[in-house]
């Protein structure tokens, strides 16, 4: 018989990646989302297999979440609103969703039963922290809302581990990027807009001086944590975090200069595009890149795509689904 997986925000760009690849993997998948970020045409591929059951709700309303998780092996909890931005303009959103539905699920979880709740944690967590690379128990004062509400949802995984017995694993998510991911809207992620400026022949706005790094990370690579987290024996490897990254890191200026060389292959007019500086953003974090050693002793992590083999995938992605993207 099938094992189920619950994955809520499963219409949004993570949460669509999982679905796919659950039911590639042949697991019954089930989908929560209220459509608020995620998007119909990210699940449509998909949509008509007889494994994939949507569930239009919101995992602030708990009989919603009662409903999603009904006969569930699995819960891969990706819906939140994303966006340190958003969480300063709208702290109390960000709470409600991030905050309140995310102990709406743990607590439809318990009472269902699940063999395990996987969650998205964020980098976030790490603040104001300056160690590098960062370590899963070394982490600093949560610089935005958002960071805030990532680290609650950490305390409250391990509340419901140590106090109901359910099975949790949080996964520090490092500035993934890939397929479906949007490239419209206020709160955009950096790569997916800046292809888009780019396609667009508009200069890209970096916020600072272009030195700030990340470790941006592949949807794939985010694809096996969850697999390998949900398939996880060891004791040891449960009821924790881990950073789910690639372990390395990436200036903003490397970064434009990799997605213009790789865009500059369909249009070789992208190569002359100006770069645009503005004011740093409030509540980033200057750099951040992952320890996975964690994640590779536990769970056996072996990431398969580096940022160079990520973008190409991407920008590949972009250009041949201009119907997803404004132009």
């Amino acid at each position: 018989m099938k094992e189920k997986v619950l994955v809520t925000g499963g219409a949004g760009f993570i949460g669509s990646n999982l679905c796919e690849a659950l039911l590639n993997k042949n697991y019954k998948v089930v989908c929560l989302d209220n459509f608020a970020t995620g998007k119909k045409e990210n699940i449509e591929s998909f949509s008509a297999d007889s494994d994939f059951e949507l569930i239009v709700g919101d995992i602030r309303n708990l009989e919603d979440c009662n409903k999603a998780v009904r006969g569930v092996d699995y819960v891969m909890h990706e819906a939140a609103l994303g966006s340190v931005p958003r969480s300063i303009n709208d702290p109390i959103t960000t709470n409600a969703v991030n905050v309140s539905g995310f102990l709406n699920m743990l607590a439809a979880a318990r009472d269902a039963k699940v063999k395990r709740f996987i969650y998205a944690a964020s980098s976030s967590t790490y603040g104001d922290s300056e160690t590098l690379p960062k370590v899963e128990d070394k982490i600093g004062k949560p610089l935005s809302p958002y960071a805030i509400t990532k680290y609650v949802n950490e305390l409250y995984a391990d509340i419901f581990s140590r106090t109901y017995g359910l099975d949790c694993i949080g996964l520090r998510y490092f500035n993934v990027f890939g397929r479906k991911q949007d490239p419209d809207g206020a709160y955009a992620a950096v790569i997916p807009k800046f292809v888009i400026q780019l396609m667009n022949h508009e200069s890209p706005i970096i916020n600072g001086d272009g030195n700030y790094s990340r470790d941006f990370t592949y949807i794939d690579n985010v694809i096996q944590m969850n697999i390998l987290a949900m398939a996880a024996q060891n004791p040891k490897a449960i009821n924790t975090v881990y950073n789910t990254a690639f372990g390395e890191s990436t200036t903003l200026n490397e970064l434009v200069f990799y997605l213009k060389e790789l865009l500059a292959v369909y249009d070789p007019k992208i190569a002359d595009i100006p770069i645009i500086y503005g004011p740093n953003r409030s509540g980033d974090i200057p750099h951040s890149l992952a320890s996975i050693d964690k994640a590779k002793t536990l769970l056996n992590y072996k990431p398969s795509h580096s940022l160079e083999k990520g973008l190409k995938n991407a920008v590949d992605w972009y250009w041949k689904n201009l119907k997803f993207i404004k132009v």
